[in-house]
């Protein structure tokens, strides 16, 4: 395909999730799309994955009519993947759910959505005739995304056609064909992070490897015999490769490091990107430079990523934990309890306007605190606009402790914490307390062959930090309770020490 070709279609605004593979083959045809770990596991073309797309997308619409929601509960892979777009090529709604849900949360998401159809398999939906794409508006809901529940019952954002693939869908000008790219990644396909990400990646032309359950070791094989270009993960993964010897490993090859779902540590960023190159001298055996970094900023009701903070190969940034450059045709702010726009240096919640945010929770509509006056969605997020205007995230709206009269931000302790040598991760909350209301407390994740006690760290945060912030309390753990996407569950390190 030409460049006017590939430009027209960067621009075209009729792709759905059906129709988008069969648009890509047109580009990349016989080119590979993906390869999965294991003997068992799926290698396709852009050519073949376009063929299962039909081919399923005919079995589910046997099963299931125009505008039904279809549950797709397979093991974590790319079939699960491709179970999504077949179900939006059948004019449905796919409800892709986490392998990790326990069987009351399916149970949940299932009767939540109304499901139709509910497919374990793809052999379920497989051998039927393949069917052309269902006629369907970009702007029509095309799946239901399920937030992670850390709080209450999961509910499901109503994303689009247009969320889902109407940005991407400009990664067509990547030119793929120049060099030789491939990523690996471990990313849970049913986590918007995950899903987005393949939606990219295809769109880019890079092939995947991808990990259909993540293992630290499996992963670093994976880069090094591979000679993968590019990985993407979450921090929890760069974390567990870390621990899993990742400085020992020929890492070289890497010229791009990613990161999503999570706030991304700067100096683990950093150490990650010393370990990749710039660019690779295979009949030298030498590298130059260091890999750049990604981080991407998003949520299940944004549609994904929709700000993305890049550290440059070569350039040793020590920034805040900033939210990032806004991706093209999203706007930020950050606004009081109103809604109103708050001036730069002040704490407040951050709210976006983008294309590819949710029309509401199916079921529910859209919340009235869901969204400001003027239509920006409330992300929950605190943050505050730098001097340079750029937005400075300062933690989740619940994870303001309140202590003495003090605001204290949970993601400022966090950060200034795993500043200590010996401190891989650290998760802060407030713990109940009579005469402050709350006080600091911190469960920390140790760096593998250190060794530190809580006492010690306490009087340390005392020193590093101002009293009202520095954590009255400080486990040492081995691992900090998750939820199935990797993210810390609060609500579960208050429990570790004894407040339900």
């Amino acid at each position: 395909m030409s460049l006017r070709e590939r430009v027209t279609l960067a621009r075209a605004r009729d792709v759905t999730t059906g129709t988008l593979l069969e648009r890509l083959t047109r580009l990349n045809d016989g080119s590979r799309l993906v390869t999965e770990d294991g003997a068992d596991g799926m290698v396709l073309t852009y050519r073949d994955a376009a063929d299962v797309v039909a081919r399923w997308a005919g079995g589910i619409a046997a099963r299931a009519g125009r505008g039904a929601r279809v549950v797709i509960a397979t093991p974590n892979g790319y079939a699960l993947f491709l179970l999504c777009l077949a179900a939006g090529r059948a004019g449905c709604v796919a409800v892709p759910v986490n392998p990790k849900m326990r069987a009351d949360e399916v149970d949940h998401v299932v009767a939540d959505s109304q499901a139709a159809l509910v497919v374990r398999s793809p052999a379920e939906v497989d051998g039927a005739a393949p069917m052309p794409a269902a006629p369907v508006d970009p702007g029509d809901v095309a799946a239901l995304f399920y937030t992670s529940g850390t709080t209450g019952k999961p509910k499901g954002a109503q994303l689009s056609h247009r969320a889902l693939v109407g940005q991407a869908i400009k990664g067509v000008l990547y030119p793929s064909w120049l060099h030789r790219d491939e990523m690996v990644t471990g990313m849970p396909v049913a986590h918007i992070a995950g899903f987005s990400m393949l939606v990219m990646q295809a769109c880019l032309g890079v092939p995947v490897y991808l990990l259909r359950k993540f293992r630290p070791d499996v992963a670093l094989d994976a880069i090094e015999q591979r000679r993968a270009t590019m990985f993407v993960g979450v921090p929890a993964m760069y974390r567990m490769m870390l621990e899993a010897g990742a400085p020992a490993r020929d890492l070289r090859s890497v010229r791009l490091w990613g990161s999503g779902a999570d706030a991304m540590p700067v100096d683990l960023a950093r150490r990650f990107q010393r370990m990749g190159a710039t660019v690779t001298l295979p009949m030298l055996h030498a590298s130059l430079g260091t890999a750049a970094f990604f981080d991407g900023y998003g949520m299940v009701e944004l549609g994904g990523g929709v700000a993305l903070k890049v550290s440059p190969p070569g350039i040793p940034l020590r920034t805040p934990p900033l939210v990032g450059v806004p991706m093209p045709g999203v706007k930020m702010k950050v606004v009081d309890e109103q809604g109103v726009e708050l001036p730069r240096g002040t704490v407040g919640e951050l709210a976006v306007r983008a294309p590819a945010v949710m029309r509401g929770y199916h079921g529910r509509g859209a919340p009235d605190d869901a969204f400001t006056p003027d239509g920006w969605l409330r992300t929950g997020d605190l943050a505050r606009r730098t001097r340079l205007g750029m937005v400075e995230f300062a933690g989740r709206k619940k994870d303001v402790i309140k202590h003495g009269g003090y605001s204290v931000f949970a993601v400022e302790v966090e950060h200034t914490l795993q500043q200590h040598d010996a401190v891989s991760e650290a998760a802060v909350v407030g713990l109940p307390d009579v005469r402050k209301g709350e006080v600091p407390a911190a469960a920390v994740v140790l760096r593998q062959g250190c060794s530190v006690s809580g006492d010690e760290l306490a009087h340390w945060a005392h020193e590093h930090m101002a009293d009202y912030k520095a954590p009255q309390r400080i486990l040492v753990v081995d691992e900090l309770p998750r939820t199935g996407t990797e993210k810390v569950q609060k609500a579960e390190v208050k429990k570790l020490f004894g407040v339900s």
